[in-house]
Formats: C-alpha cells, sequence, structure tokens
C-alpha cells in the first residue's frame, strides 16, 4: 500500500525542488512531479507526449484521462511506500478524478496535502527567473497563475473539511520550507 502526499502551489512556489530534496533526504520516500512526468511523455516524442505538449506550451491543463493514468502507474511503481507527488490537483475535475481512483484502488491512500503558499509577485518573479523551458514567459505564466488561482478555494475548502491540507509558507528559506515540510511528513508516515 502507498502513501499519497500531494503537494500543491503556485507555478515557482518551489514545490518541486522541495519535494525532491526531502526525497533525497529520506531514501523511504519518492518524489514525483506531475509536470517532470508529463514532460519526460513529451521529450519522448511519442503521439502521445505531442498531444500532450500541445497543452503545456499553452499553459493549458493535461486532460485528466492522461494525467490520471500517468499519475497513477508511478505511484503503484514507486521503489518505496511513501510518495510524494507535486503538481496534483490543479482542477476540481482532477481532485475528483483521484478522489473516484482511490475510492476503487486501495493500493494507493491519501495521507495529507501540502500547500505551499506564496505570493504572486514572489511566484512571478521565481518563474521569470529561472525560465527553464518556453513555457517560462511573462504570458504563460499569467495563464498558469489563472489556472492555479481558480479552483484553489475549491480544493482548498474540499481537502480542508476532510481534515487533509496542511499550509506551509513558501516565502522563506529553501530549509525552512523543507525542515517543516519534511517534519510534517515524517510524524504524518
Amino acid at each position: 500500500m502507498k502513501k499519497l502526499f500531494l503537494i500543491i502551489g503556485a507555478p515557482g512556489s518551489g514545490k518541486t525542488t522541495d519535494a525532491e530534496l526531502i526525497a533525497q533526504k529520506n531514501n523511504n520516500i519518492t518524489h514525483y512531479s506531475t509536470g517532470d512526468m508529463l514532460r519526460a511523455e513529451v521529450a519522448s516524442a511519442s503521439k502521445l507526449g505531442q498531444e500532450i505538449e500541445g497543452y503545456i506550451t499553452k499553459g493549458l491543463i493535461v486532460p485528466i484521462n492522461i494525467a490520471i493514468t500517468t499519475i497513477t502507474n508511478a505511484i503503484k511503481s514507486a521503489p518505496t511506500d511513501v510518495v510524494i507527488l507535486d503538481g496534483y490537483p490543479r482542477s476540481i475535475e482532477q481532485m475528483d478524478a483521484l478522489e473516484e481512483f482511490l475510492k476503487i484502488d486501495s493500493s494507493i491512500i491519501l495521507s495529507n496535502i501540502i500547500e505551499i503558499k506564496v505570493s504572486e509577485e514572489t511566484a512571478r518573479n521565481r518563474v521569470l527567473g529561472r525560465a527553464r523551458g518556453a513555457d517560462d514567459n511573462t504570458e504563460v505564466f499569467n495563464n498558469r497563475m489563472k489556472v492555479y488561482t481558480e479552483p484553489l478555494a475549491e480544493i482548498q475548502a474540499f481537502y480542508t473539511a476532510k481534515d487533509y491540507l496542511k499550509v506551509i509558507n513558501g516565502e522563506g528559506t529553501i530549509e525552512e520550507i523543507v525542515s517543516q515540510m519534511q517534519a510534517f511528513i515524517l510524524n504524518k508516515i
């Protein structure tokens, strides 16, 4: 049985970096980034990858059937029993699809969801400062931010009602943020 921790946050909130560092420090935790999984599929130049690329380059959400299949297959085949997945869910549809999957497949249990909270200004500065790909420009950032913030209140309310949501301030140093997240995760496993 896999214990799943979801990490959400604005583009540039540091969620991927934080999760990578926690997995590196704890050999019983595997980290997956939704974005990295989808970018790897794009890099493979497969037909599916080309389809995904059409969404990513516009800053749009990849269709739910593609995302949920990619994500759940990766979690099930993870080398550890604790998995941190960042960048999911990004929509109500994704949240609902994961909930439905978890109801019918008991091999994965959702432990908690962690929100890394940063200001839009911090997120913008980080994303435009890193410019790691074609999707890191002002227009795409603005669209990604809109896509992130539109469903956020509903996602927060849903996970708060289930007592799954933990909010961490992402404005501090990487060391402070990772320390807080790691302590929370280790306390839950």
